[in-house]
């Protein structure tokens, strides 16, 4: 399975964070994934990588090429394969491709955009692929109160739940990820209800 993680680009963040996107990365590798990424070197990006190669895993990496040209990030030089996209929304689209499955480790603005996207293409049934938000230590536990207060408020319908799983062990997403549940539901039915 083609695993895409989403993840923050950032070298300035705490240990923790590398520590466990790096071992994620290496316990998906054992179980025979690859992965699909963002081709960055740092940060949780870089993490993923080095986790998924310690694990034996095919590393594919996208990356538009004004990052390069721009020297925006640093390239995870050790992909199996690097893809140069003309713009930032042909990366996702590629990405999200030639994914399996998604999971979103712990970022900024990118990644929470990333997100967001997978989740409105699964809530348009543009794919039926899993979405776990791998929760290190907490660091979503406000965006779930966020997405609740607004099932609350009636902006977004209960139904919606069913796109993606929150996971703070390890092993429980892997397992998750691994079921690959294709969730039956129509557009009508998250809308609705």
């Amino acid at each position: 399975m083609n695993i895409c993680v989403f993840g923050a680009a950032s070298s300035e963040i705490d240990e923790k964070y590398i520590k466990a996107v790096e071992l994620m990365g290496e316990r998906l590798a054992q179980k025979g994934h690859n992965l699909v990424f963002g081709a960055g070197a740092q940060g949780l990006m870089g993490a993923a990588a080095r986790g998924f190669k310690k694990g034996g895993a095919k590393i594919t990496g996208v990356i538009p090429t004004f990052f390069k040209e721009a020297d925006v990030e640093i390239i995870y030089d050790d992909c199996d394969d690097l893809i140069f996209t003309e713009t930032m929304r042909e990366r996702k689209a590629k990405m999200e491709d030639l994914a399996d499955a998604f999971i979103i480790a712990p970022g900024g603005i990118g990644t929470f955009e990333e997100l967001f996207e997978v989740m409105t293409l699964k809530q348009l049934g543009r794919h039926k692929k899993a979405i776990a938000i791998y929760n290190i230590d907490g660091y979503y536990d406000s965006m779930e109160a966020m997405l609740e207060h607004s099932i609350e408020e009636r902006f977004v319908k209960e139904n919606c739940k069913l796109l993606y799983s929150y996971f703070s062990d390890l092993e429980s997403m892997i397992d998750y990820i691994q079921a690959d549940i294709q969730v039956d539901f129509t557009i009508k039915q998250l809308k609705d209800g």
